[in-house]
């Protein structure tokens, strides 16, 4: 991608603006005709929230759009909507012990709630953060059971798939864990043994960039650095890793840029977290230096891979770094992404994910004595932002219920609209792309008034 170095945030505040103004009407055109006998919204066809069946994972961006919406603009309706439909559908969610979803579903509801109050946007009330911090405690807890050990002295969260799957997805669920750490609960077991849920979650953490991300060190023939898997498997009689695998990328030695994107943001926000954690809890995992050099590793790998190794000039990228087709698209990295195209599709929701972890992972390396550094990263955030708060992925048209356009969903297995006339998927919007959006305005709104945003 050409970054734009000349980027800031009060210069894309225009665009923020214009994404929060959009987000309010998309957020009421949902809700309005949103059927809960029908499933949660998942994505787009034809403009209309549908549901899919496979896990309810997309719950918490519906509510948590509210949230983020009234974080951005005050809209009251925005804030009751958010407060009566966590109450209402999402306590499920917090002792769901068959999904690996947990900071998708949690964090964006109840931890936003929790945010809010913390930050003085809401008025303090002491039964609403109770009942808040007690989901997020036992959502962290309930997440942290669905454990699986490995051959090689670690272990990780499995996925739905069942214990011997290690998705790269499941980074963004550490969050459960660590903010119920910071809570002070743990995850209790048999005799009463209490395991640390912030040790957990560094644990699954090193277990994933050891298996799911690759540096170039040569552990196999397409070891490139930077590539992500979005699965590895582990053989349950032993706990040996066996191969890496993809539920919804092209292949398990392509990289699906949507799994990518969670690595990027996934470890750059668990970074931000540590610098909140005293050294002395982190001595059980190696020290604040060999958990925190690892983890700025592979944020740097995944990123480095997403700016110079397969995203468009603009800064999007395709679904699949390898997919069937894309050699037809030739050297597409010269110039924009075509959405358009007779080919393969983009994918805008991990655009928008990425340009989270690519902004923070280099406030972190800024923060950090590493200025230059974290400068590109920075600025690649920025330049990805600034495509994506704009058409054709910018969705301007009211009858359209989505806000980010051109996002994917599971391209083998079909379930994305292709438009009449069309031969990919196009034109459409997902529930975890349009959250990541909302999300990415509101960091860069703050940024350009001279504060932040955390999930913590």
């Amino acid at each position: 991608m050409k970054i734009n170095a000349t980027l800031t945030p009060a210069k894309l505040q225009k665009k923020v603006s214009r994404v929060f103004e959009l987000a309010g009407q998309k957020i009421r055109a949902v809700d309005a005709s949103w059927d809960s006998a029908q499933g949660t919204p998942v994505f787009t066809v034809q403009g209309q929230y549908t549901s899919r069946g496979w896990t309810e994972w997309t719950q918490g961006f519906q509510f948590g759009l509210a949230f983020l919406h009234f974080d951005a603009t005050g809209d009251e309706s925005s804030l009751r909507l958010g407060r009566a439909k966590t109450l209402k559908h999402m306590a499920s969610h917090v002792s769901h012990v068959g999904v690996h979803d947990h900071g998708f579903n949690n964090i964006s509801t109840y931890g936003n709630l929790r945010r809010l109050m913390l930050e003085g946007k809401i008025p303090f009330d002491p039964q609403e953060l109770n009942y808040a911090e007690l989901a997020l405690k036992v959502s962290g807890a309930v997440q942290a059971a669905r454990w699986s050990t490995t051959a090689y002295g670690t272990g990780y969260v499995y996925s739905f798939n069942g214990p011997h799957s290690l998705f790269s997805d499941t980074i963004r669920s550490m969050r459960s864990l660590v903010v119920a750490d910071q809570l002070g609960h743990v995850l209790m077991g048999e005799g009463d043994k209490p395991t640390n849920l912030l040790l957990r979650a560094i644990e699954h953490a090193k277990t994933t960039a050891r298996f799911n991300v690759y540096f170039g060190t040569g552990r196999d023939a397409y070891d490139v650095r930077g590539r992500v898997v979005h699965e590895s498997i582990f053989n349950r009689n032993d706990g040996h890793y066996r191969c890496p695998s993809s539920q919804q990328g092209f292949s398990p030695f392509t990289t699906w840029t949507r799994g990518a994107a969670w690595i990027i943001t996934g470890y750059a926000e668990q970074l931000e977290f540590l610098d909140t954690v005293p050294g002395a809890a982190l001595d059980a995992a190696g020290g604040r230096r060999v958990v925190t050099d690892l983890f700025l590793q592979t944020a740097r790998a995944a990123s480095d891979y997403y700016i110079d190794g397969y995203t468009a000039k603009d800064g999007i990228p395709y679904w699949d770094t390898g997919a069937l087709h894309t050699s037809a698209l030739g050297d597409y990295q010269r110039r924009a992404a075509d959405p358009f195209n007779a080919h393969e599709p983009v994918d805008s929701s991990a655009a928008a994910i990425a340009a989270q972890g690519l902004i923070r992972l280099g406030n972190y390396l800024a923060a950090h004595g590493a200025a230059a550094a974290g400068r590109k990263y920075l600025q690649a955030g920025l330049t990805v932002a600034d495509t994506l708060f704009a058409e054709p992925y910018l969705s301007t048209d009211r009858r359209h219920q989505g806000l980010i356009l051109h996002s994917v969903y599971h391209r083998p297995n079909g379930w994305d609209h292709v438009p009449k006339g069309r031969k990919v998927p196009c034109g459409e919007s997902s529930m975890w792309g349009d959250y990541h959006a909302l999300e990415l305005a509101l960091l860069i709104s703050r940024m350009a008034d001279g504060r932040y945003y955390t999930f913590f």
